[in-house]
């Protein structure tokens, strides 16, 4: 590949591909299942006096604890997807922000989906030439990377966690817990 490669276009059908993976495994997910907690101690979306919020550590703990399917959307919506072009390529996208969530699956999914079609156009906006221009200041360790690298860890991000939602729904299923 030359320097003249378009990137752009590889970039946004991977992520498409990922996403729509993620987005079929998350049809017809249920109350049950978004909030599944499949071994004692996994983080999930708590409902407490200031909301919804996710649970979490400063540092995650080695080893890092099973997530329930409502805490890997959250990490995909708001953690990865809304962090990374906001503020620097437009409005923050979703409801809510910092560890809120929402304890509701179909709020969830929407918001979901917002992050990634928001984080998509807002890459694709960036042209070829502004997804080879570095990060900069703004993000610290990662300044001299630029936006492609942060695209490709989006895609990784998505593909991921979308399989790790897809083997979470696997068992709940194989497992036989409650439908609906």
């Amino acid at each position: 590949m030359t320097e003249d490669t378009a990137l752009l276009p590889m970039l946004l059908t991977g992520l498409d591909d990922a996403w729509n993976r993620l987005h079929g495994r998350l049809a017809g997910l249920s109350q049950a299942e978004y909030r599944w907690s499949p071994v004692a101690g996994c983080w999930d979306v708590r409902e407490g006096p200031d909301g919804w919020t996710v649970e979490g550590a400063r540092e995650d703990p080695e080893p890092a604890p099973v997530t329930t399917i409502a805490w890997r959307m959250w990490h995909l919506a708001a953690d990865c997807l809304s962090n990374y072009v906001s503020p620097e390529l437009g409005d923050w996208p979703l409801q809510v922000t910092g560890s809120q969530w929402h304890g509701d699956v179909d709020t969830a999914q929407a918001e979901l989906a917002t992050a990634y079609r928001t984080f998509r156009a807002r890459l694709d906006g960036l042209g070829e030439d502004g997804l080879r221009a570095k990060l900069g200041p703004d993000w610290g360790s990662y300044a001299e990377q630029n936006w492609a690298d942060l695209a490709v860890h989006a895609l990784d991000e998505l593909a991921h966690h979308g399989g790790e939602i897809g083997l979470l729904r696997d068992l709940y299923l194989r497992l036989g817990c409650p439908q609906g």
